[in-house]
């Protein structure tokens, strides 16, 4: 989109984040954190760091494809990673891995990831 470059035609680096964030929330969604559902329980998972590498500029009218997987976790958080592919020519554009953490609110409390996630993603690196 026209909006989400600067003065040259290039993709700036907050276009990519929110691109991510969009990811983000897809992946939520496939690994059974529906946000409607979430919200009503008070449960929420929440950004705690952002790692990004722009490896090549993307320009204006570029078809991005954003793919992400949950790659590893731990008690009380997990971690996805994310690729950013121009699918014309296959150049990978931006890889970026997030920390999560599940929080209770109102409370802030932080909570142990589900323990069905042991089984459902057992073939992830798991940290105790």
């Amino acid at each position: 989109m026209f909006f989400d470059t600067d003065c040259g035609g290039v993709v700036h680096n907050l276009a990519y984040l929110r691109m991510i964030e969009t990811a983000r929330t897809m992946l939520a969604e496939q690994l059974g954190l529906a946000m409607v559902e979430m919200a009503a329980r008070g449960v929420y998972p929440v950004l705690l760091r952002t790692e990004a590498d722009y490896r090549k500029p993307a320009k204006l009218s570029d078809r991005l494809i954003i793919r992400g997987k949950m790659s590893r976790m731990e008690r009380a958080r997990f971690w996805c990673e994310f690729e950013v592919v121009r699918p014309a020519d296959g150049t990978l554009m931006v890889t970026c891995q997030q920390s999560l953490a599940l929080i209770k609110m109102p409370e802030g409390k932080p909570l142990r990831l589900p323990e069905d996630w042991a089984v459902r993603f057992a073939h992830l690196r798991i940290r105790k």
